[in-house]
């Protein structure tokens, strides 16, 4: 097969699976500029899901991002295997096991996301055998392919962490909206390249 047909369908293979990638985004953002008090330290990750498999992947995420920054976080599903707790539970969790913080996370809704797909051109192979002298030979034409509308559904989370202290309060919350059906490691890059940067950045946290 020729080199040259080899590689425009690559590149077309790629192209597609770019443009069929929903990314995800911080949307918005707000933070307690009172809150000048030490970096949490010891962290309760509650993720709100109604799916069990999710909330093990959200919160395994969080605690596996937090502990590379030397943040001990521990996930809900650990102390509450069967459902989420309630208010009373979480009070009495963060009271009896020294929580400084909680993150709690949620989906707000779904969204249907509409992105144009450009037009684009790909060289197609075209083999051709000439019967008079048993030979075979390719020539290569251009094929464009038009643009076209394309979509995806996308959820909105808030995200809101809590400091544990004096008296309990909200000092951070955002919104991202990503895709459904994350990976394990898909997770940890959204925390990774959104969420704990700005955590930093506010001093919410600090690396050990």
């Amino acid at each position: 097969m020729n080199k040259k047909f080899i590689i425009t369908s690559l590149l077309f293979c790629l192209m597609i699976v770019m443009e069929s990638c929903s990314s995800s985004v911080l949307v918005d953002e707000w933070i307690d500029r009172s809150f000048h008090e030490s970096p949490l330290k010891q962290i309760f990750i509650i993720a709100i899901r109604k799916n069990p498999v999710q909330r093990r992947i959200w919160e395994d995420a969080f605690v596996s991002e937090l502990s590379k920054k030397g943040v001990k976080a521990t996930p809900s599903y650990i102390l509450f295997p069967d459902a989420l707790p309630d208010t009373n539970q979480v009070i009495e969790t963060v009271q009896g096991n020294g929580f400084d913080g909680i993150l709690v996370t949620r989906i707000l809704q779904k969204e249907s996301e509409l992105h144009y797909v450009d037009s684009y051109v790909t060289s197609e192979g075209i083999v051709r055998y000439n019967p008079f002298k048993n030979t075979y030979s390719t020539y290569f034409r251009d094929v464009e392919h038009p643009g076209y509308i394309d979509s995806n559904i996308v959820y909105r989370r808030a995200i809101e962490v809590w400091a544990i202290r004096d008296k309990e309060r909200i000092i951070w919350g955002g919104t991202i909206n990503t895709p459904e059906g994350n990976s394990m490691e898909a997770v940890e890059n959204i925390i990774a390249d959104l969420v704990i940067p700005e955590l930093l950045r506010f001093t919410i946290i600090e690396v050990k």
